[in-house]
Parts: structure tokens; C-alpha cells; sequence
């Protein structure tokens, strides 16, 4: 696979976005669980498109362990790291629509795919049954600590000073995460080279270690590293700061005015799954996504902002996502075969 990004268009298109800014905010699901005879009899897969330990994962064994509580059946986590996600989303829109697969869509998977790929091997839309929008994630900018840089000028001087420097890693070719860095290389005009991992847990293990000088990605992955000493954040790309790190600027606050982007998870099941297990599923959803310990977790510990809608929400949001992705990965000229 391979990327082509022309940075004369360089992701101008992207200035101003803001995906919680788009989010209604009432976009909330209320329903009661409704009666789903003979369903689950056996356990249920939990398929999530990138490696262990990042957000994606994160959520899926967050709702993986209390759905088994609640449907009394286990169910079990399946990573299909690859291709921004690609991978494990064709797994799941091919499972058999019987409500014992379900998927941990995202932004990539479900929006940014749809229009980087040229021949994507599964349509986000046609493919998949809506279950819930789970959560919006802040993107950080996240550097090694021994670049010796506390901020976001700091590192653009270095970048434009030391071209040794100028590389960043993502957690997929396509994925929120390299879009961000082609922004970032656009806004300060600097050339970058973009270096793609299979998730984010080993393009974060190659920026704690220092061979690769910094990257986006959500903050979920990075709180350990950081608590660690072993990777610093600079700022949060979101239009404004989160309460889990209140002292992080955010990247308009640092001087980029125009860089503004954040990232969503999602609960997605293979088209045809009938419509009395995915409405059970979205109301066990938001159920479980009210429970204390869980916004202990996503909201207080990991600073998600958790979300909870009925399936129509997500579809919506889905379609709108697709359409402004299409247009901003047009303007970035970023592709992938």
C-alpha cells in the first residue's frame, strides 16, 4: 500500500474541522431493552481492526466484558490490525448476519476509508448495521521527551532547523492520525516524512524510544508512556481544552489557528443482522455507557467523551462524516491502492 500526498493541496480543506463541534447535542438513545428470543446461544465476536492497546481496543474489551455480563454469553475480542482498519472491517461486513459478530468501527473504518481507497474491498453504508456512536477522542501531539522541546513552537523551530527531525508516526496509512501529521506539515510548511505503523501501540513504542520524533494519536494509548516519562504531550487538537488535561493547550491556543480535528468510536454489526438484536444491543450499549466504573474509565481516565446514540444517530453522523472526509481527502491528495 502506499501514500501519495500532495501538500500543495496540503489538507487546507481540514482547517476548521471539528467532529464534536458537528455532533448534536442531544444525541443521546433511550430505549428499553426489547425481548430477543433465543438470542445469544453461543459466544459472540468482538471484531477490532487495529492492535491491542489502542482506544479501539480499549472500548471493545470495555464493552466486550460487560455485554458478556449482561447477554450471559462470553464475548471475545478479535484483533484484525491492517490497512487503516480495512482488514478486520471486510471480516466483519463477510460474518454471517446472525448477531454473533460485531465490529469496533471508527473514524477511519467508517469515514475516512470510504473515500481514500480506490477499490475498498467493503462499503461502510451497505455493509454494516448502526448500532452506537460510542465516544469522541481528543487527538494529542506527542513527542519524545528527549527532543527537548515543552511546545508546539519549540518543535516547528526544530523541525524547520534539523531536517534529521522531520518524520512522524501514525497508527495507519489513512487513519485520523496521519491526516492530522499531513496537516501539521502543511500549516507550518515543512515537508515531513510520514511513517506508517499496524496501530498505535508500536508507532508510540518507536516515538518513547526515539526513532521517530513525534506523532498524533488519541490520548488513550499515550497516558501510561506520559505518566511513565517516556513520551511528553505538547497540546490537544480539539477547539478547546479537556478537563483530563486541563493545562494542555490546544493546538489554535499554540499558534496554529487553523488545526482543529478529533476522532470517534463506534459499535457496527454485519448488514442484515436483525433489527431486534441490534436495537437489544444499542439499548445494553447505553446502558453500559452510564455505568460509573465505565465513565470512570473513558470519561476520567482516558478522556473520551462519551456518547450513547440510537442507531439512526450513528448512521446520520456516519453519512455526513463520509461526505466531508471525501471532500478534505480530495483537497489533501492523500490515496491509498
Amino acid at each position: 500500500m502506499s501514500i501519495r500526498t500532495t501538500r500543495r493541496a496540503a489538507l487546507q480543506g481540514l482547517a476548521g474541522f471539528s467532529l464534536a463541534a458537528a455532533l448534536p447535542l442531544s444525541l443521546r438513545a433511550q430505549s428499553a431493552s426489547p425481548a430477543t428470543p433465543g438470542w445469544p446461544t453461543k459466544p459472540i465476536a468482538y471484531i477490532v481492526p487495529f492492535t491491542p492497546g489502542g482506544s479501539t481496543d480499549v472500548i471493545g474489551r470495555t464493552l466486550a466484558q460487560k455485554l458478556a455480563e449482561v447477554l450471559g454469553q462470553p464475548v471475545v475480542v478479535d484483533n484484525k490490525p491492517g490497512a487503516a482498519g480495512a482488514v478486520g472491517a471486510t471480516a466483519a461486513a463477510r460474518a454471517k448476519p446472525d448477531g454473533y459478530t460485531l465490529f469496533g468501527g471508527t473514524i477511519s473504518t467508517h469515514a475516512i476509508n470510504a473515500s481514500l481507497y480506490k477499490n475498498l474491498p467493503y462499503d461502510p453504508v451497505k455493509d454494516f448495521e448502526p448500532v452506537a456512536l460510542v465516544a469522541m477522542l481528543p487527538n494529542v501531539l506527542i513527542v519524545n521527551p528527549e527532543l527537548g522541546v515543552n511546545s508546539v513552537a519549540e518543535l516547528v523551530a526544530l523541525l524547520k532547523r534539523d531536517p534529521t527531525k522531520r518524520s512522524f508516526a501514525s497508527s495507519g496509512a489513512g487513519t485520523s492520525t496521519h491526516l492530522a501529521g499531513e496537516m501539521f506539515a502543511d500549516q507550518i510548511g515543512v515537508p515531513l516524512t510520514h511513517i506508517a505503523y499496524k496501530g498505535t501501540p508500536p508507532a508510540m513504542m518507536d516515538v518513547s524510544s526515539g526513532q521517530v520524533p513525534f506523532m498524533f494519536d488519541q490520548m488513550t494509548a499515550a497516558v501510561s508512556l506520559v505518566q511513565a516519562g517516556k513520551l511528553k504531550l505538547l497540546a490537544v487538537t480539539t477547539g478547546k481544552r479537556i478537563a483530563l488535561a486541563p493545562e494542555l493547550p490546544t493546538m489554535m491556543e499554540s499558534g496554529m489557528p487553523k488545526f482543529e480535528m478529533s476522532s470517534w468510536q463506534a459499535v457496527y454489526a454485519p448488514k442484515g443482522t436483525p433489527q431486534a438484536i441490534v436495537q437489544r444491543l444499542n439499548a445494553e450499549i447505553v446502558k453500559i455507557l452510564k455505568m460509573p466504573d465505565v465513565v470512570a474509565k473513558l470519561n476520567g481516565q482516558l478522556g473520551m467523551e462519551i456518547i450513547g446514540s440510537s442507531p439512526e444517530q450513528l448512521a446520520t453522523h456516519m453519512k455526513s462524516e463520509i461526505a466531508r472526509w471525501a471532500d478534505l481527502v480530495k483537497k489533501s491528495g492523500a490515496t491509498a491502492s
